[in-house]
């Protein structure tokens, strides 16, 4: 029994068998598929590889098969254009989100509850997200929320906040409360702050405005709340999203002695 080599058609891995297995399945080493083995060549020559049969395909005619090198070479690899298409569209994207960040920030901000600004309660719909928006025309992201004293503040990351006065609220006040504050109601002063010119700057509102305010559950001395306001200004602020307010409790008067 003569041995041969032949190659897979669909890897080109080369493979060892002998006369007496021509005909029969093999399962390739490299890509695993099950291959025909070719009748043994009828050239003695080491150097010429005949090509397997790939099961379920249609076998090559051996005189086609034996025509030459050319026709017994394995295929060549498709290069993957498909892959690299995807490769070049998601580095593209990113680099317009990149770029475009700016704006995309702000159309989001815009759109927290049913287009942003707007005064009708009835229409907010509060984001499950963290409380952003504008105050006097500038980017405001909540970083910090304290209750203290009355005065719930929410500080943002550039030098703005807000500022909700409650006349005469204990520091427990908040938990488990909903407030709605309408255009036509007043209940509490909201100050928003802000950086201009380098300076401290600050605008007061006793009514005109629509909030909303939903307070949860205490834990350990944390009550997890969301917002939604909106000042009756020009430049049209507004903050809307969820915060984690930290309860401060008032420190004790002093007393003489």
């Amino acid at each position: 029994m003569s041995e041969y080599k032949y190659a897979c058609p669909v890897c080109g891995q080369h493979m060892m068998c002998d006369s007496s297995q021509a005909g029969t399945v093999m399962e390739c080493p490299t890509c695993f598929q099950k291959i025909t083995a070719p009748q043994a060549p009828a050239s003695d020559d080491p150097k010429f590889i005949i090509t397997g049969t790939k099961v379920g395909e249609r076998r090559i005619p051996s005189a086609l098969a034996n025509s030459g090198d050319a026709m017994a070479a394995p295929s060549a690899k498709k290069f993957p254009v498909a892959a690299v298409v995807c490769v070049i569209l998601i580095c593209v994207a990113a680099a317009a989100a990149f770029v475009f960040r700016g704006k995309i920030f702000k159309s989001g901000n815009s759109a927290g509850a049913s287009g942003g600004w707007t005064l009708d309660l009835g229409a907010v719909t509060i984001p499950d997200a963290l409380a952003a928006g504008r105050i006097h025309g500038q980017d405001f992201i909540c970083d910090r929320a304290l209750f203290q004293n009355g005065a719930l503040t929410l500080r943002g990351t550039n030098n703005v906040s807000l500022v909700v006065g409650f006349s005469g609220a204990s520091a427990a006040t908040p938990a488990g409360q909903s407030i709605n504050v309408a255009t036509n109601t007043s209940s509490a002063r909201v100050t928003l702050h802000w950086k201009e010119g380098g300076r401290n700057a600050r605008e007061n509102f006793d009514g005109g405005y629509a909030m909303r305010l939903e307070f949860g559950a205490a834990v350990n001395n944390h009550v997890p709340a969301k917002i939604y306001f909106c000042a009756p200004d020009d430049l049209k602020s507004f903050v809307t999203g969820t915060f984690n307010v930290e309860i401060r409790k008032p420190k004790p008067a002093s007393t003489g002695s």
